[in-house]
């Protein structure tokens, strides 16, 4: 987001909402690593205080849409410095989805755990959760160094989320047919690992907005997708 500017204002406008997106980046990752740690231990307290800890990033991405606004109508930013401030708008959307989706697991990763851990599938989240996680981190590295090319890499890696969510759906239902007991809990790891997916599919967002920022035109949609419909349908 960093880029040299005739006015002295706008710079340090942009360099305010930078480190702005930057914290909100920060806690959105420290909040979706919380929540898949807490699929392992359950602790109910840990999960309780993520929940409550959201209200910071809304609050946070309340605060840079402000502060975008304020820009656009104080400095009146034309071709690439508007870009830069539509695009802080469009990063903060995504990063505080990010932080909703921990949210999301944390609650349902306690349900699961007033079930008990005798009806839990027995299926592993934790790599589709990890790599996740390390798109995620790379794509925040984007926001204080915008970089198009590492932009399509993260990009690129997101069908390989898709595959591993794909694969993991088909064997909690597996589980779920083999044993009625399942089906409760394998309800909900089935929303928690499309809460995992979803966040995979904000960490492309921002790395297609990182790419937006640097070249002026959108990435064509046309990466391979896997298809998530058939291969569940298959069980």
């Amino acid at each position: 987001m960093r880029n040299d500017h005739i006015s002295s204002s706008f710079n340090e406008d942009m360099a305010e909402l930078t480190q702005c997106l930057a914290e909100l980046g920060r806690l959105a990752q420290t909040q979706f690593a919380a929540s898949i740690d807490g699929i392992a231990t359950q602790d109910v307290a840990a999960l309780q205080a993520l929940i409550e800890k959201d209200r910071a990033l809304d609050e946070l991405e309340a605060q840079i849409h402000t502060k975008a606004f304020e820009v656009i109508a104080m400095r009146a930013p034309a071709a690439t410095d508007l870009r830069r401030v539509l695009v802080a708008l469009k990063l903060a959307t995504s990063l505080e989805r990010i932080g909703d989706f921990a949210k999301n697991i944390a609650a349902r990763t306690i349900r699961i755990s007033e079930m008990g851990n005798e009806r839990i599938p027995g299926v592993n989240i934790g790599r589709m959760a990890e790599l996740v996680n390390s798109l995620v981190l790379d794509a925040l590295v984007l926001i204080d160094t915008p970089d198009s090319q590492k932009a399509v890499q993260i990009w690129s890696r997101d069908v390989e989320v898709d595959h591993l969510y794909g694969t993991f759906n088909q064997e909690v239902l597996a589980s779920m047919s083999r044993n009625a007991d399942m089906v409760p809990t394998g309800s909900h790891l089935l929303f928690i690992a499309k809460n995992i997916e979803r966040v995979g599919d904000y960490a492309t967002s921002v790395a297609e907005q990182i790419y937006f920022l640097v070249e002026g035109v959108m990435l064509d949609d046309e990466r391979p997708k896997a298809d998530r419909e058939v291969t569940i349908n298959k069980i």
